[in-house]
């Protein structure tokens, strides 16, 4: 069956994105899914899962910052820098203040630069870099620059530290809890994970995936939002029945959107709030730049899930 629009997942932890997105693919007996942004096995939380038209629009998921709870244990370093890897050392915990670590995470945020881990899905030469990592081989990584807006302490007890961050695409949270451990001294590995946001989609948007599995085909289509959820925070654009059919032809659409206003893509829509897709500003015209299918039904604004900021 074809189905267009998203569902905001919340993974269990213990299965791989995918698997958690196959189930609930055949819970909706959709033919096709995705999601935008995985989590470890390890990992629970916040996990987009994209049918049909949406899935032209995850890149606004994927390009957005994470915001995570994390659990950390001080003193222990793993192979993978998390629970599942095998005990590489067990290290005396240092006796440290409020003060010190705090200036330690304050060492790790703004823009750093991070090298991927090697039990990573990052590909060299065309193998993922894990695959190198269980022959026991390693590979040079360079550092990639990512952004940590926001690493905070939540709760301390004893050896185990629980961290919220908020974070850039592409950030490795075990690294950063790995290098947190070395700033202290002890070394440290991540013990759970929780993806709480992404972008500005939270928890409050979310359902379980044994709910999906359970729930009633009615229950299930009140868990699917439209297409254009996953672009609430760009412009909008509103085109008569003549401007829409040629911006869905292909055909330049004049631009009556102030100049003076900065964007330069923005959702457009036809008569009675249909959705159309995204356009890009150029030289005073509209021009398509992704459109969804022009048999989809009309959608009246996309409310946000839950129908509030999140």
């Amino acid at each position: 069956m074809r189905l267009d629009g998203v569902v905001f997942l919340d993974k269990p932890r213990g299965i791989s994105s995918n698997a958690a997105l196959q189930r609930v693919r055949r819970a909706y007996g959709a033919d096709h899914a995705g999601h935008t942004g995985t989590l470890d096995p390890l990992a629970s939380g916040l996990l987009p899962i994209v049918f049909g038209d949406a899935a032209k629009f995850g890149n606004a998921l994927l390009d957005a910052d994470k915001e995570y709870v994390a659990d950390l244990l001080l003193g222990v370093t793993t192979a993978t820098g998390d629970a599942e890897g095998e005990v590489l050392a067990v290290t005396p915990v240092p006796a440290f203040d409020g003060e010190a670590l705090e200036g330690c995470l304050a060492r790790l945020r703004g823009p750093i630069r991070q090298t991927p881990p090697m039990y990573s899905a990052l590909k060299h030469q065309g193998e993922p870099l894990y695959r190198y990592a269980r022959r026991g081989e390693s590979v040079e990584r360079p550092p990639r620059l990512i952004t940590v807006h926001e690493l905070e302490l939540a709760d301390r007890r004893g050896a185990e530290l629980t961290l919220r961050i908020r974070c850039s695409k592409g950030t490795y949270v075990r690294t950063l809890a790995e290098d947190l451990g070395v700033l202290l001294g002890c070394g440290a590995h991540l013990r759970g994970l929780r993806r709480v946001a992404v972008g500005s989609f939270g928890l409050a948007a979310s359902v379980e995936l044994h709910r999906v599995e359970e729930a009633s085909a009615a229950e299930r289509a009140a868990w699917i939002y439209p297409p254009d959820t996953l672009l609430a925070g760009m412009p909008r654009v509103e085109l008569d029945a003549l401007q829409s059919a040629r911006l869905q032809q292909g055909q330049a659409v004049e631009d009556e959107m102030p100049q003076e206003f900065p964007a330069s893509t923005v959702r457009a829509y036809g008569p009675g709030g249909q959705f159309l897709g995204i356009a890009d500003r150029r030289a005073g015209c509209l021009r398509a730049r992704r459109l969804v299918r022009m048999d989809r039904a009309a959608h009246g604004g996309a409310p946000r899930p839950d129908g509030g900021s999140l």
